[in-house]
């Protein structure tokens, strides 16, 4: 099997058997982003030097029997929004493209205690602001599947190393759909943990009551076995979860969905939703109910309302979370100014690229004096809407069935001179970080076209085991793995 093909499990399985080496592996992915990320533009920056380093003290401690970790030696692709020690962490804006990080996020922390290897820092939408990762400040990244296509953002660059077959894991974070929606442009398995689930300490906030770090895998075992790595309580972070995480999530992945209740809002199938996504669905659906579910279409009438909620809210912790970059303590400044205020305005000017300053101004405004009550009071009412209709859902349904977005993977700048139009293919991702409960995307098919499709299956707080489980059994079902793409076009 190619390395590019390989999931965790099976590299670890050559571990143990002795077939090649993990520097031998870690090489075979370097060498690989060397001959082809040039076309994708996946990577911000490589680790080649650390990564090789670390792959041969987990040689020597397979040499000599000793436990490598329940990751030990499996290349880890990290979003360039999460804080890596001695490791460039640029968020993709020029505002910190200098910026190296004195400590690690504890997710990094986590994966690095369980023998991961940092391979990598991607590329994103700059702080995390876009559906396609054309925002980046130094380069635009590709759909693997087909060159001239977005590969969705903000983690695009997370969910095109993996498509690409330029890691096994790979790590993104997730405001209002920025895992999901770009998991599901790149075909890949993409989880959007319950709120608090995983740490948030060393992501480089963007909306802190919404953000959520996550993993992309090429199978749904692979995604099970990550999030054991990295959720849990964590001291650092006072939004961590206070309860007793999940202990296993991967022995009972074949219990099924027998008897499990799902229900399918009837508003994500209206006009605007591609019909090859319809039909992707709808095949998927009847895999369920011939593998035991109960499947039912109710009505979810907050599904096409969250967006313009979700819009003011992260654009208003945004404001306030980015007057931090100021030119005085770190990160750019701008090299004429006369005065601090001069300072200010001209390293944010020349710092922040067009989306985050639109983000900035619409926060800003919302929070002013006089518009406060009009915009942001009124949508923190819908979030709280929001989250008690979800909450009446999973009353009635054990998981709740959408597609994760109303379009398929759209051409390199159709979208990006009109901020709206980009904005809603968002529509059915941003309620679940809204209410804060947990969503993955998997596969479910591929257009004409050969572009991916995803499904979005949503659960209450913390039944994240659930929803590996219906995910697993659709992924046997519809026998709809994670190919690698690109080959062809670059080989």
């Amino acid at each position: 099997m190619k390395i590019e093909q390989m999931t965790i499990e099976e590299i670890q399985k050559g571990y143990q058997e002795k077939r090649f080496t993990v520097t031998e592996i870690v090489q075979g992915y370097l060498d690989r982003i060397n001959k082809l990320d040039s076309q994708i533009g996946a990577f911000i920056t490589l680790c080649k030097e650390s990564a090789l380093k670390e792959a041969e003290a987990i040689d020597k401690k397979l040499a000599n029997g000793e436990d490598i970790g329940m990751l030990g030696g499996i290349p880890v692709a990290i979003k360039d929004n999460i804080c890596t020690r001695g490791i460039k962490t640029t968020c993709a804006s020029k505002i910190l493209e200098d910026f190296i990080p004195p400590y690690d996020a504890t997710v990094v922390r986590r994966l690095e205690d369980a023998g991961a290897i940092i391979i990598g820092k991607t590329n994103m939408d700059e702080f995390a602001m876009g559906s396609s990762t054309e925002n980046s400040a130094f380069q635009k990244t590709k759909n693997p599947w087909h060159l001239d296509k977005v590969p969705g953002g903000s983690s695009g660059g997370s969910a095109a190393a993996l498509a690409a077959g330029f890691a096994p894991l790979t790590i993104g974070s997730d405001t209002g759909g920025s895992i999901r929606q770009p998991a599901a442009f790149c075909g890949a398995v993409g989880l959007k943990p319950t709120y608090g689930l995983v740490s948030r300490y060393g992501l480089v906030a963007f909306a802190s009551s919404l953000d959520q770090v996550g993993p992309f895998t090429r199978t749904v075992k692979d995604c099970a076995i990550s999030l054991q790595i990295i959720q849990g309580h964590d001291p650092l972070d006072t939004t961590s979860i206070q309860r007793e995480p999940e202990k296993d999530y991967i022995s009972d992945l074949h219990r099924g969905v027998k008897g499990l209740r799902i229900g399918i809002p009837k508003e994500c199938f209206k006009e605007g939703l591609d019909p090859e996504i319809r039909s992707a669905i709808e095949k998927a659906v009847r895999q369920l109910e011939e593998d035991g579910a109960v499947v039912e279409e109710f009505s979810l009438p907050i599904m096409d309302s969250g967006l313009s909620a979700y819009y003011i809210i992260s654009s208003a912790e945004a404001s306030a979370n980015l007057a931090r970059y100021d030119g005085v303590r770190y990160g750019f400044r701008a090299e004429s100014f006369t005065g601090i205020e001069e300072l200010m305005e001209n390293t944010r000017t020349e710092g922040f690229g067009k989306e985050v300053k639109r983000r900035i101004m619409l926060g800003t405004y919302v929070l002013s004096s006089g518009y406060y009550d009009a915009y942001y009071k009124k949508a923190m009412m819908l979030r709280q809407k929001i989250q008690k209709v979800m909450k009446q859902a999973f009353e009635a349904y054990d998981i709740i069935l959408t597609p994760t977005s109303p379009v398929l993977p759209f051409s390199i700048g159709e979208k990006t001179a009109d901020p709206m139009e980009m904005y809603l293919a968002d529509i059915y991702t941003v309620n679940i970080n809204i209410a804060g409960v947990p969503a993955i995307s998997i596969p479910c098919g591929f257009s004409k076209e050969k572009l991916p499709i995803g499904l979005q299956l949503i659960g209450d707080h913390y039944t994240e085991k659930k929803l590996l489980q219906a995910a697993y059994s659709l992924e046997q079902g519809l026998g709809v793995y994670h190919e690698t793409a690109f080959l062809k076009e670059a080989e």
